[in-house]
């Protein structure tokens, strides 16, 4: 073609990207890969093998190594060796090794694009400009993290081997996600690529072996589901890290319940792309195209659910249809096409499946008339208009090039139709008047917001997802804590159910007697569904006083309390101080009335009992000095622009509370849940459930508004799981015995609650250890919302 006929057309000729490097890079690999364990190659011991494909021509690039659980228990033994002397170095020698393997990866970077786009798919442009920059780019910030560990995050420590198991969409990004953070606070690795996508993580494995990292420190092992499930199940493994479909992360919630094991969970998405009527459109329509149409749409966060306000919705349609016409669909090696091929053929048959779902159900199918690419696994980019915020394709996470829009009206229901979906991953906002997106952002609940953007990351800010979409973040300052622990300092003691007195049916005066105490639910004292009580009993066997014995029943009511209290989320800080004073102060008026009945309960002397009301006086003035105080941060990623990290409430919190001390740690828990804006169900001790019970006047005297604190006595173990199975609930702490932690983090995995178990003793009376940031985070999650900038 000449130069006079291209301009004639302006159509894109071919512009390939050399594969003969790659190619014979794979060729070295050998007729089978091997695994990489312990720092050398080594081969499968079932022999068995798996083919991975390349998806743009259907052929077989390589005979990948299928690791069996003897392969994966020779990884963990080999992480758990190089463990103590990798965490012994200092913090300037692992920065190191994680900055070489960051010039390694740069060095090699046109090898590793090349592959990448070979065994994924996806066009090398995207692989070269914006993959592999990324993974370097994560190896240099936790480099720099390394480096400053011993200074900046001196009270923690690193959790110890980490399985690792990363999805086929971003495979070399999602493994620097994991392993970079990982190894610079000091942990070792065992890695399972995608089965789909496993070579890269194998040139990975090469580069390790020239920065010289030390043998066992990261080890990667390819495989299928059972290579995975091997990781999950295996005893010696101290955290999971996951990245995947909620389906298999529920399965791995359950795996791991009651294991000890940490577990941080990046799911699935439907992410909504809201379009204001003063949006600059055209913008907006290239937005789509980065939101829903990169990577072929095989994104967790991808914008794939466009709201478009009703008034501007057909003009906004029709720039888009416009603007599919000229996308190019092609081989993933040509550098001038904008789409690459879907993974594998069953993901395509998913895709098609789903779309035709959505025809039959009432939407209208909008696709350009461009040819495909014969063979292969292509699928045209796709729109569907028309479609009901209740059909199939505007719920579930499709996972390919297909839009689906609907419209709205005003904000309020932008907002409502935003969050009306499982998921809670990311979210893109369009519109020009700042104080508008800066309004709807906080709303929106995902972890993700983009202003005027989409799909933006780097390694210094976090990314992750509220509810269905996972908990745990991965980047940024927040995503080191899903890779190091608190440093204790003192032997764990694993704590254990403290039994109750035997009963000698002696009554203990008669003024604690004369009534029950009921519950508290929604600021008001409600008799038990059951109409049962339960005593509560002096250390001498004689009955105290009794509470109310709740069930089922009464944990719904309490949730729905919960539920409707949401103006104290959106309180402000400075308010909900006032108010954790205010309990302090009221508390302390009565201090006299209630170290008499902690000395009543526990049998220890009134000075005693006085000290566990001071400090429970003294925990909520600390409380309410945090409340305005626990801020996030502006990040500033290597964009024109800043991305502002907000702490938010987790929402209705389940709390059983610690079994001793009886007041303090009862105080100690649902102080910081609302100090943060949560609304709390809390489960007293109930061997010391009046402590718990007196405090309704405390409430009741503060202006505490109805609802933000519920209390349900009686058998606190079976209401926790309960709680723990209840839809509503957005997060579970729960203090006590390992059987039960096993019991609530299984019936978390239901809706994928944010769970938190602690099985060993604690000195609450410290304040190291019984109030701080550790509970700050707990009753938080961050949200990161991008602001970008300029012209």
């Amino acid at each position: 073609m000449s130069i006079a006929e291209i301009l004639e057309t302006m159509e894109y000729g071919p512009a390939p990207e050399s594969d003969k490097e790659a190619r014979e890079w794979i060729r070295s690999l050998g007729a089978e890969t091997k695994l990489f364990i312990g720092g050398a190659w080594r081969k499968a011991k079932s022999g068995a093998t798996l083919d991975t494909v390349a998806p743009a021509t259907g052929e077989v690039l390589a005979k990948i190594a299928l690791a069996n659980a003897a392969d994966v228990d020779a990884a963990v033994k080999s992480a758990a060796k190089a463990g103590p002397a990798w965490k012994a170095l200092s913090g300037h020698q692992r920065a190191r090794y994680l900055y070489a393997l960051a010039r390694l990866i740069q060095r090699h970077s046109r090898l590793f694009a090349v592959v990448e786009t070979l065994d994924n798919g996806k066009p090398i442009r995207e692989s070269r400009d914006i993959d592999i920059p990324l993974v370097a780019r994560h190896f240099y910030h936790h480099a720099g993290w390394a480096q400053l560990m011993d200074s900046e995050l001196a009270d923690r420590e690193p959790i110890g081997v980490c399985g690792q198991i990363i999805p086929w969409n971003f495979p070399l990004l999602m493994l620097a996600w994991k392993v970079a953070p990982a190894i610079a606070l000091g942990n070792t690795v065992v890695l399972k690529p995608a089965e789909y996508t496993p070579l890269t993580a194998l040139l990975f494995a090469q580069m390790c072996q020239k920065a010289g990292l030390p043998d066992g420190v990261v080890n990667i092992v390819t495989g299928d589901g059972t290579t995975g499930e091997a990781i999950v199940r295996h005893p010696e493994i101290d955290k999971i890290a996951f990245t995947g479909s909620t389906e298999v992360g529920r399965i791995i919630r359950e795996a791991t319940a009651g294991t000890g094991k940490s577990l941080t969970l990046e799911l699935g998405g439907k992410s909504p792309f809201i379009v204001f009527e003063d949006a600059d459109l055209d913008a907006a329509v290239e937005g789509v195209v980065d939101a829903i149409w990169f990577n072929q749409g095989q994104v967790c966060c991808a914008g794939s659910r466009l709201l478009v306000q009703e008034g501007i919705h057909d003009r906004f349609v029709a720039k888009l249809r416009a603007r599919m016409e000229t996308l190019r669909v092609g081989n993933p090696l040509d550098k001038a096409i904008d789409m690459g091929a879907i993974v594998h053929p069953v993901q395509l048959q998913r895709i098609r499946e789903l779309v035709e779902l959505g025809v039959q159900e009432g939407a209208k199918l909008h696709q350009p008339g461009a040819r495909l690419p014969e063979g292969g696994c292509f699928y045209p980019p796709t729109l569907l208009t028309g479609v009901h915020p209740a059909s199939t394709v505007a719920r579930v996470e499709i996972f390919g090039p297909v839009a689906v829009a609907t419209t709205f009206r005003t904000p309020a229901e932008a907002v409502e139709l935003a969050n009306n979906t499982e998921y809670g991953l990311a979210a893109s906002i369009w519109s020009e008047t700042l104080s508008l997106a800066l309004d709807i952002a906080p709303k929106l609940k995902c972890g993700v917001v983009w202003v005027n953007g989409t799909n933006m990351f780097d390694a210094g800010v976090g990314f992750g997802g509220y509810k269905e979409s996972g908990f745990g973040r991965e980047g940024g300052r927040e995503g080191l804590a899903a890779y190091s622990k608190l440093r204790r300092g003192v032997k764990a003691v694993p704590l254990r159910s403290e039994p109750q007195p035997a009963p000698t049916g002696d009554v203990l005066g008669t003024a604690f007697v004369d009534r029950t105490a009921k519950l508290y639910v929604g600021g008001k004292q409600a008799r038990p569904d059951g109409g049962y009580s339960r005593p509560v009993l002096t250390p001498t066997g004689a009955v105290l006083g009794e509470v109310g014995e709740g069930n089922r029943k009464d944990i719904r009511n309490a949730v729905e309390a919960a539920r409707k209290a949401t103006g104290w989320s959106g309180a402000s800080e400075h308010n909900r101080a006032q108010i954790l004073y205010y309990i302090a102060e009221n508390l302390e008026a009565r201090a006299s009335e209630f170290a008499d009945r902690l000395s009543a309960m526990t049998g220890k002397r009134k000075q005693d009992s006085a000290r566990e009301v001071a400090a429970s006086v003294s925990r909520l003035f600390s409380y309410g000095a945090w409340a305005d105080k626990f801020e996030g941060a502006v990040h500033r990623p290597p964009i024109r622009g800043v991305a502002l990290a907000m702490n938010e409430p987790v929402g209705i919190l389940g709390i059983a509370c610690p079994e001793s001390p009886g007041l303090l740690g009862f105080v100690s828990t649902f102080a910081p849940a609302i100090a943060t804006g949560n609304r709390v169900v809390a489960l007293p001790s109930p061997r010391y459930a009046l402590a718990a019970t007196d405090f309704y006047q405390v409430f009741e005297t503060s202006d505490l508004p109805d609802g933000v604190v519920n209390i349900v006595t009686g058998d606190r173990d079976a209401l926790i799981v309960d709680l723990s199975k209840h839809e509503e609930v957005d997060g579970v702490w729960y203090f006590g015995t390992s059987e039960i932690a096993s019991r609530v983090e299984k019936a978390s995995a239901g809706n994928l609650k944010q769970v938190w178990t602690e099985t060993v003793e604690r000195d609450w009376f410290g304040p190291a250890s019984g109030e701080g940031r550790e509970f700050l985070g707990r009753a938080t999650q961050v949200k990161n919302i991008w602001i970008p900038y300029g012209e």
